[in-house]
């Protein structure tokens, strides 16, 4: 049965990463070994959920499954491992990053670097989002510098072996902690992690291989995109040196139309009609996201009766299209001439 790490730490399932932190605190610091009445085996309990909780990737794996999937899920615990319970348990937190400590420790290691994701909105007209379109859009982000490819170095001089990391791209370092002192890597400064340093800067993002630009983006909008849905561009986010860039979220907002709506791969409208078209029959012209289309009335049709007309609905696949359904509304006179009205009189007699 899987544990519950809310109810461990005494949070809600909402909880914020500084609310998670403050809990854990609290917790270790009553259940410290060495303290009177502390637990060894709660203190293991208590870090186990910190593992997990502080970890966004973590966290979202254990709030949707129930359980972390992701290599270094807390859970080993302590014994039988090189550390040792410290004393000063109080003074021990000072200077470190708790999250970084329990991170490493529990598995977290090296990530990828990868720069930030970006959302907008834009809003499209309804034959749009039947159709499809292309749209473009300014961002102001940090993009990859056009002139090095994000080498950051000049084009004509190349990369060197960076002195401070000896070209591993990150280094070792020790850390103690109330746990005692173990080792995690860190990513080089000087290189940003590439092993590599430019043997001169480029001189447009002075080395760091980004730079601060507005960039044009085109958005392909496909057929038949519902209001709300999202559209992502991936690569197309925040770019960060010696890693890959974010993606771009679009939302797309779809703009109403007076005279259509959306049903699936359906588009639907109404048509107004008379009276005597209604029982005899006629002819109209309606207007369709394709342009003017002739359509013809049969006799004796009744109020909210659908045309269908195929292929002029929403686009599906390549080939094919969803249809057009015309709903008919059948108009009344305001007024009646004497005229009109003996032949509505007489049209009752017939039972008409």
């Amino acid at each position: 049965m899987s544990k519950n790490y809310y109810e461990i730490l005494g949070v809600d399932k909402k909880a914020s990463k500084e609310e998670i932190k403050k809990a854990f605190r609290r917790l270790a610091h009553q259940y410290h070994p060495d303290k009177k009445g502390g637990s060894e085996e709660k203190f293991k309990e208590i870090n186990e959920a910190y593992g997990v909780l502080s970890d966004d990737n973590k966290r979202a794996e254990y709030d949707s499954y129930g359980r972390v999937f992701s290599s270094g899920q807390g859970g080993s615990g302590f014994a039988g491992g090189p550390f040792e319970w410290q004393n000063g348990f109080e003074s021990s937190f000072e200077g470190f990053d708790l999250g970084d400590i329990f991170g490493d420790f529990f598995g977290g290691g090296q990530r990828a670097k990868r720069g930030r994701d970006i959302s907008i909105d834009i809003e499209i007209p309804f034959k749009e989002a039947v159709f499809g379109t292309t749209r473009k859009v300014l961002i102001q982000k940090t993009a990859f510098c056009d002139e090095c490819n994000g080498s950051g170095a000049k084009k004509s001089a190349g990369m060197t072996t960076c002195t401070t990391c000896n070209g591993q791209g990150k280094i070792r370092e020790v850390k103690k902690s109330f746990v005692g002192s173990f080792s995690v890597n860190r990513t080089c400064e000087k290189c940003f992690g590439r092993g590599k340093i430019p043997k001169e800067k480029c001189q447009q993002c002075l080395g760091l291989g980004i730079i601060k630009k507005s960039q044009e983006i085109a958005i392909e909008i496909p057929p038949g995109i519902e209001d709300g849905e999202m559209i992502r561009l991936v690569g197309e986010g925040e770019a960060i040196s010696a890693g890959s860039a974010g993606d771009l979220y679009v939302k797309v907002h779809v703009r109403q139309d007076p005279n259509f709506r959306k049903e699936g791969s359906n588009i639907i409208t109404t048509l107004n009609v008379k009276l005597t078209d209604a029982l005899l029959g006629g002819e109209y012209e309606v207007g369709t996201l394709d342009g003017i289309l002739k359509v013809k009335i049969p006799e004796n049709i009744s109020y909210g009766e659908i045309l269908r007309v195929r292929g002029k609905g929403v686009p599906v696949g390549r080939s094919s299209r969803g249809d057009l359904h015309i709903k008919l509304n059948i108009v009344l006179p305001k007024k009646v001439s004497k005229e009109a009205r003996k032949l509505l009189e007489q049209l009752r007699k017939e039972g008409v």
